[in-house]
């Protein structure tokens, strides 16, 4: 996702003219957002700065496009995947929400990324934007924009990013891959459905599903969506008859992991500046992994089989056809040994 390059200063000078001389003609925003962002790499110089003195040979590499170290995260558990001047793309934990509500405004991952970039700005006024959502008990790959006009761009090609889910849920899907199609409404209660077609409210929902591995009592699933109906992926595999595990609302009976089993595993798309096909991963975590484990072919809690008789095999012989084995059991063991009988006379 970044592209690292290295050039050879020809003549002293200090490192922000410098910048402003390359070929890819930065603007004074440009060169020092790569300082703000730690991008610039100079053998010697720990932290360079843009009063940093650089002399005629030495060699300065950066890396263009990705402006966040892999792996930072915020004090709400945020860690985020990736960032530029257009997106930032994050893993949200389970349990935060994406947007404020009227009951919680302030731990929300739109909060916590606002605070973020408003700490690292000059004049402390970056905004992020929202794109799309997670339901809070999800967790996975989520993608802001830094402007609003990125924002509506990625929004109107969204159909053509791919977004793919895994999930633990209650059962084996039969069959194990297909589509799940159905037409969703919410009620007043704020609980989502399927109805009728005809419903003024109704829109269609469209889910690709395959089983990746089947255990005991759950399976893993990975899903991908045509469409992004509200808690689309929960009400169609409940309606299916398999409910995803934790999930109460639509009527799962289990909840070892005491969480939601939907994550956010996979996000490709096209960077809507440069058009770079850009592919985000983010892991099933391994307390939802661990649900799912090698199937038993019977119950734990079935009486043992009994164990077989030993036979010995006798062969008989039938006229006109090849022997054949005839089973008799072993006689019991004696504790004496066994003496012939004396002939009858």
């Amino acid at each position: 996702m970044s592209k690292e390059k290295t050039y050879r200063v020809r003549q002293s000078m200090e490192l922000l003219p410098f910048l402003l001389t390359l070929p890819e003609g930065l603007s004074r925003k440009d060169a020092k957002n790569l300082l703000r962002f730690k991008t610039i790499a100079i053998p010697g110089v720990p932290a360079p700065r843009h009063d940093t003195l650089l002399q005629a040979g030495t060699e300065v590499r950066i890396s263009f496009g990705k402006h966040t170290p892999a792996g930072t995260v915020l004090p709400s558990g945020v860690e985020i995947l990736y960032e530029d001047e257009a997106l930032i793309i994050i893993n949200k934990p389970a349990g935060l929400l994406t947007i404020a509500t009227e009951s919680e405004k302030t731990r929300t991952a739109y909060a916590q990324l606002t605070t973020y970039v408003r700490e690292r700005a000059p004049k402390g006024d970056a905004r992020v934007f929202i794109v799309h959502r997670l339901d809070r008990e999800t967790s996975g790959l989520l993608v802001f924009a830094r402007t609003e006009e990125t924002k509506f761009a990625i929004q109107r090609s969204w159909k053509t990013v791919t977004k793919k889910y895994q999930a633990v849920v209650e059962g084996e899907l039969t069959p194990p891959h297909g589509t799940l199609k159905s037409v969703l409404v919410e009620s007043d209660s704020l609980r989502v459905h399927s109805t009728r077609p005809s419903h003024e409210d109704a829109k269609p929902a469209i889910t690709h599903y395959t089983t990746l591995r089947v255990g005991n009592e759950f399976s893993l699933v990975e899903l991908t969506l045509d469409t992004g109906r509200k808690n689309q992926i929960r009400v169609q595999l409940a309606e299916a008859g398999h409910p995803i595990v934790g999930d109460e609302k639509y009527g799962a009976t289990t909840d070892p992991a005491r969480r939601l089993a939907l994550h956010a595993v996979e996000l490709s798309m096209r960077h809507p500046d440069s058009g770079e096909a850009l592919h985000f991963v983010s892991p099933l975590p391994d307390s939802l992994r661990g649900l799912v484990g090698k199937k038993r072919t019977t119950s734990p809690f079935a009486e043992p089989a009994a164990k077989p008789k030993l036979t010995r095999p006798t062969f008989a012989k039938t006229s006109g056809a090849k022997p054949t084995a005839e089973k008799r059991p072993f006689p019991k063991p004696s504790s004496q040994r066994s003496r012939p009988h004396p002939p009858q006379r």
